[in-house]
């Protein structure tokens, strides 16, 4: 049986962002009938689709589907979140890790959830500082836990391949709230999203 693919996208759209893609190469002095090139702008379009796909997406109604009412009130860490976005300056990527760590007052909700939150905010034209600040408002507005926490590690495209060209640097970002102000909680997800624990 031979290998087919299944992918939606809107055929309007894909179609307007393939012709812009298609100008963009040719202005840049290639030759878009050039068999390695001819299908790139598709390529491209269906791919841009998908990196933006988080503006089609719902970050609060993903949480509230999987929220669980539980007595537990202690700290709850999900760390090593993968996370790939694109730089809204020259959408170029940016990409690293994120570790997010919440208090319940009453409720938990799914630990994949989590990292779908990332995933949507992620899929859209981004700065770091603004995700950091998305992912955290999301998960404390719609869970309004006793606190929540969110640290991004992050290498951007931006630095390392064009600019200053600084292949070893990181960029990291955080927010608390709630209980995660205090100094005492704050100290205590830092040392376990550092740690191995073997």
């Amino acid at each position: 049986m031979p290998y087919r693919k299944f992918e939606e996208y809107n055929i309007e759209v894909t179609e307007d962002v393939k012709n812009n893609f298609s100008s963009i190469i040719e202005s840049l002095g290639e030759d878009t009938t050039r068999e390695g090139i001819v299908k790139t702008p598709e390529r491209a379009a269906k791919a841009m689709q998908y990196l933006t796909s988080g503006y089609e997406m719902d970050p609060a109604a993903i949480l509230k589907g999987a929220m669980f009412k539980e007595d537990y009130d202690d700290m709850v860490i999900v760390k090593n979140i993968e996370l790939y976005s694109l730089c809204e300056h020259h959408m170029l990527p940016f990409f690293g890790k994120a570790h997010i760590a919440y208090i319940p007052n009453g409720h938990i909700v799914g630990l994949s959830k989590l990292p779908r939150i990332v995933d949507v905010f992620s899929r859209r034209l981004q700065v770091q500082e603004r995700l950091t600040h998305d992912i955290l408002e999301c998960i404390n507005t719609t869970l309004q836990p006793k606190g929540v926490a969110v640290v991004i590690e992050a290498s951007h495209m931006c630095m390392m391949m064009r600019g200053v060209q600084k292949q070893n640097s990181t960029t990291t970002t955080s927010g608390f709230r709630g209980q995660f102000e205090k100094q005492e909680t704050r100290n205590e997800f830092l040392k376990l999203i550092s740690s191995n624990l073997d």
